[in-house]
């Protein structure tokens, strides 16, 4: 194709007409792409964000074109002020190809069935042990949750938290979630407390090579501090931290649908009665709805790397994309009455990875989905469990909004319980 005729096409590419659309971004969210698409009447457009060009896309058929084929790199997509948060340079989603697969493979090395009943019993055990601390207080349940799983998850990966350093080393796992969405000084309070994180758990992966620490064979920091890339090198000491924190902290993350679950039970009251009185086969319906319904991350960026066209778009290399991951789980096209919550539209499905989308689409073992997704469900069925058969509570009047600018979002009020009690067994 002639260089006038690529440019023929890119004009044909529904385009927001905003200069620099960044103020909207921040502004509507969660539904920025979503609306324009609707609007615009397309699957994908063109807008600037910070100033910078950029192809928004979304639906099912956008996730496999993301997601498959070697079509993008997660290098280069995301601002440096989120990626230090939630990635950082040198770990597994920065990396393609071979070496991605390779590194890849120890994370999913972590998630055999044995590996998820050990998380899920530590989950329980931490919170059966949170239970009579909260007593008749207000608590509120994304702060337990967080906390909790701190506690469980590094105690699971082979490095339990010393209780006097516990508290620290959750809020610094709890700010790298919290402000992946901010700007100005509390995004940069996040990146001081990340730094400080990276080199607590780098002084634990030297430990864990020196012999001064033992990490239980298999457990997360035993595979990453003896990982060698296809180099045939260790990971050095700040990619091994990096990555360990790229196991505790997204496990950490995992209280926001425990929350979203924890509101879902309140409004609508008959699943509540449903799994009190066991509904086991309907556990996991719920939970991919709570993930399909509320919202977790937005979108995800890439860099396209190579020349393609999809839907009469030319992508060439370098192109910057985002994949509107909660308008995709909002889809009508995909989700009939995407804003009604139905558990039961799971039931018969199919599991098709390119729909329900949450934590990223294709395939685990080849592409950049998500390989903590099967924890990530294993934890809230569990924590469903707990709200509804292990204890009682009573969730008082505030202010349970989910708002859609908020990124991420999470219910205003953090859900609080009061007057929390252990049923009897």
């Amino acid at each position: 194709m002639s260089l006038r005729a690529e440019k023929a096409e890119i004009s044909q590419t529904p385009r927001d007409d905003s200069l620099d659309a960044s103020v909207a971004f921040l502004r509507e969210g969660y539904t920025f792409v979503s609306s324009r698409c609707d609007r615009l009447g397309s699957d994908l457009f063109r807008t600037r964000l910070m100033l910078t060009p950029v192809v928004c896309m979304r639906g099912a058929e956008a996730a496999a074109i993301f997601y498959d084929g070697g079509r993008f790199t997660r290098v280069g997509a995301m601002p440096a002020t989120i990626l230090r948060l939630l990635q950082d340079v040198g770990s597994v989603q920065a990396l393609d190809d071979a070496p991605h697969h390779h590194r890849k493979g120890m994370f999913l090395a972590m998630m055999t069935p044995p590996a998820l009943q050990r998380m899920v019993a530590q989950f329980r055990a931490a919170w059966l042990s949170a239970v009579p601390r909260w007593g008749e207080r207000q608590i509120v349940l994304q702060d337990e949750v967080s906390a909790i799983l701190a506690e469980a998850a590094a105690a699971w990966a082979g490095v339990p938290l010393d209780p006097d350093r516990a508290p620290e080393l959750t809020r610094q796992l709890v700010a790298m979630i919290e402000q992946t969405g901010s700007i100005g000084p509390a995004n940069w309070w996040a990146q001081h407390l990340r730094n400080r994180a990276e080199h607590h758990w780098q002084d634990v992966i030297r430990a864990i090579r020196s012999g001064r620490a033992a990490a239980p064979e298999g457990s997360a920091a035993d595979l990453i501090a003896r990982h060698r890339d296809l180099d045939g090198e260790f990971l050095d000491e700040t990619t091994a931290a990096v990555e360990l924190l790229n196991v505790l902290r997204p496990t950490v993350a995992v209280a926001r649908f425990v929350t979203f679950a924890a509101l879902a039970l309140h409004r609508h009251p008959q699943w509540r009665e449903t799994f009190a009185g066991g509904g086991e086969e309907l556990l996991r319906p719920f939970v991919h709805e709570v993930r399909r319904f509320y919202p977790f991350f937005p979108v995800i960026g890439g860099r396209a790397r190579h020349d393609f066209v999809w839907q009469g778009h030319p992508f060439s290399k370098g192109d910057w994309v985002l994949l509107d991951l909660y308008g995709t789980n909002q889809d009508e096209r995909l989700w009939p009455e995407p804003l009604s919550f139905q558990p039961e539209r799971f039931v018969d499905w199919p599991g098709d990875p390119y729909t329900l989308i949450p934590q990223g689409a294709g395939d685990y073992a080849t592409g950049h989905r998500c390989p903590g997704e099967w924890l990530t469900i294993a934890l809230v069925e569990e924590a469903v469990r707990l709200l509804t058969r292990t204890i009682r509570y009573e969730v008082p009047a505030q202010d349970l909004t989910v708002a859609l600018d908020q990124l991420p979002a999470l219910p205003k009020s953090g859900f609080i319980m009061q007057k929390t009690q252990l049923l009897a067994a």
